[in-house]
């Protein structure tokens, strides 16, 4: 379903009234507050100041004092709810474009836009645009308080002079009328400057996340380049934007100051003509002081709007973004049935027509295999497959005899866990890394449980976490980047190992360890998983590892070639000896 940036505004609007209605009476109360002190300062002129009586002006010097006491109430109540609904409108449009980002299937370019998002793309939206959409919550209230302290301040006015009070009601609203000429102008460059600053800021979060692979294929200059290019695009619309906006606010500040002086002079006019007295001299010069704010506030409403605006559009582009695959997986929709009428552990079919075409293949319950895929192509197609990636390959993944999507995401980690060749750790300590999916006892959380020790000697990590004197408590560093590649694979092993899955499928986990390291890795693996029956799947071309497993399976153009014991396909294959040779 087709969503517009309207839409999205007006949602945010309307299931936020709570808060928002709330809010805006505080505030425009708390403006009523601010047009009331210059009235008061000059009624503590006319009937304090001038008569000379002390009582008089300690009373009225304690009104005014009360009033401020309200006005500072209001306006902190008033704030706290708008904060409140801003907060809230936040997270949850966060949620709705994370669970759009996430989809199983992925997302397409929506209508209109020639290219799908990227991961950068999205996690800007999902962040600055979630931000500045929300941020209308704040914009609507602060238009109401402006117009009602512009009513008040006209009212009070006309009843001082008619012409000064006709000079506030009718003179100001033509003026931010004839503001909004550039209103278009404004809306369109503000839109282009967040479409280009979104794209680069995206173009930037997938770069630096990709800087390792784009090093290693020596890409690193022509993504430089690529980057230098968007970000001047950025630059020039961000400069097209600022100057409209830059030339409306200046023009916006000259006709609120040459209104505030054209009350002020009037006033002086009218008070030596003797018409007016010194207190309402003083009132009339406060209130056309009090008038450049809420001018200022609606004749800068146009840049507001467009910048929620824009950011609603991105927003409405990627809750309206169609899935990839719209249609359910075709093939088969069960799982195969063994021989003795069980279903295996691990089942996978996928269609004809796609990156692994007509690929079946079946584990069995407690069953350690390995998949030698030489192509990278079809190593990553499968990984994601099994990991049930947004975007993967169309095809059916049962567990258990259940199919992956049918499976809760709170269970799924318990029936399978999918350990990326890429993992990365995450900001915090050894042990927060490692034993998150551990916490059932002290003794377990602390790492002292046996399966918590057979796990660390298994993967090789107790021999990283003893390297440095605070063990488990040594700090991380985000995405892991205070250790070297080989102990944060160990260390992401152990993590997998911990979470006993029944189903463990591991992609390259030993390509940044020496020979001895994988040969006591393979064999650890081998022993933790047997024991508990447990089902394992590597997709490797390490001849320990290939050794160490029950069946090989070897997956060539996306179809299963060959499977055997790794002895009998090195015997009968001589391509496969050339894959799998170091």
């Amino acid at each position: 379903m087709r969503v517009s940036g309207g839409a999205v505004l007006r949602r945010t609007v309307t299931r936020n009234a709570r808060w928002l209605v709330g809010g805006s009476t505080l505030i425009a109360g708390w403006q009523l507050c601010e047009v009331s002190v210059p009235i008061l300062i000059g009624v503590i002129v006319d009937r304090a100041v001038s008569t000379g009586s002390f009582a008089a002006i300690g009373f009225w010097i304690a009104v005014l004092a009360a009033l401020f006491v309200v006005l500072t109430t209001l306006y902190r109540l008033g704030a706290r709810q708008l904060m409140f609904g801003i907060a809230r409108e936040s997270h949850l449009l966060r949620d709705e474009l994370s669970a759009r980002a996430l989809d199983r299937d992925g997302i397409a370019a929506p209508a209109g836009r020639a290219e799908a998002f990227s991961a950068g793309e999205l996690l800007s939206i999902s962040t600055t645009d979630a931000d500045n959409t929300s941020y209308v919550i704040d914009y609507v209230p602060r238009v109401v308080s402006a117009v009602v302290g512009t009513l008040a301040c006209g009212i009070v006015l006309l009843s001082i002079d008619l012409v000064l009070g006709a000079l506030v009601l009718i003179g100001i609203p033509l003026v931010v009328l004839g503001l909004q000429v550039t209103a278009p102008m404004i809306a369109r460059r503000v839109e282009a400057q967040q479409d280009e600053v979104g794209r680069t800021s995206g173009m930037a979060t997938d770069l630096v996340s990709g800087l390792r692979p784009l090093q290693g294929i020596g890409a690193t200059g022509a993504a430089a380049d690529r980057y230098r290019r968007s970000s001047r695009a950025s630059l020039s619309a961000s400069l097209r934007a600022a100057r409209i906006q830059s030339a409306h606010a200046g023009a916006a500040a000259a006709a609120g100051a040459l209104a505030a002086m054209g009350v002020a002079v009037v006033a002086v006019y009218v008070a030596l003509s003797g018409d007016m007295g010194v207190g309402a001299l003083i009132t009339v010069i406060g209130l056309a002081q009090y008038l450049i704010d809420p001018f200022a506030v609606l004749a800068i409403v146009p840049s507001w709007v467009a910048e929620a605006r824009a950011s609603a559009n991105r927003v409405a582009q990627v809750l309206s973004a169609p899935s990839l695959r719209a249609d359910p997986p075709t093939g088969p929709p069960q799982p195969a049935v063994s021989e003795d009428g069980r279903r295996p552990a691990v089942s996978v079919r996928c269609g004809a027509h796609d990156v692994l075409p007509g690929l079946r293949l079946d584990v069995a319950a407690g069953e350690f295999v390995a998949v030698v895929a030489p192509a990278a192509r079809d190593a990553v197609a499968l990984i994601d497959l099994l990991a049930g990636a947004p975007g993967g390959p169309v095809g059916t993944v049962a567990v258990g005899g259940r199919l992956l999507e049918d499976i809760a995401p709170g269970a799924r980690s318990a029936a399978i866990v999918v350990e990326h060749h890429d993992s990365h750790l995450f900001t915090g300590t050894l042990g927060s890394n490692i034993l998150w999916g551990a916490a059932t006892g002290r003794d377990r959380a602390e790492g002292r449980s046996a399966d918590v020790v057979s796990a660390l000697a298994a993967s090789a990590a107790d021999e990283v976490i003893a390297l440095y004197p605070n063990g488990f408590d040594h700090p991380v560093t985000e995405r892991g980047a205070s250790l070297s590649g080989g102990q944060r694979q160990r260390l992401a092993l152990a993590r997998a190992l911990i979470a006993a899955p029944e189903v463990l499928v591991l992609h390259d986990p030993t390509t940044a360890v020496d020979a001895v390291t994988e040969q006591e890795i393979a064999d650890g693996l081998r022993t933790v998983r047997g024991e508990k029956g447990q089902t394992t799947i590597v997709v490797t071309s390490s001849p320990a590892l290939l050794a160490t497993a029950d069946r090989v399976v070897l997956v060539v153009d996306g179809a299963v070639m060959a499977e055997g014991s790794h002895a009998d396909l090195v015997r009968a294959r001589t391509d496969y000896r050339e894959w799998v040779s170091r």
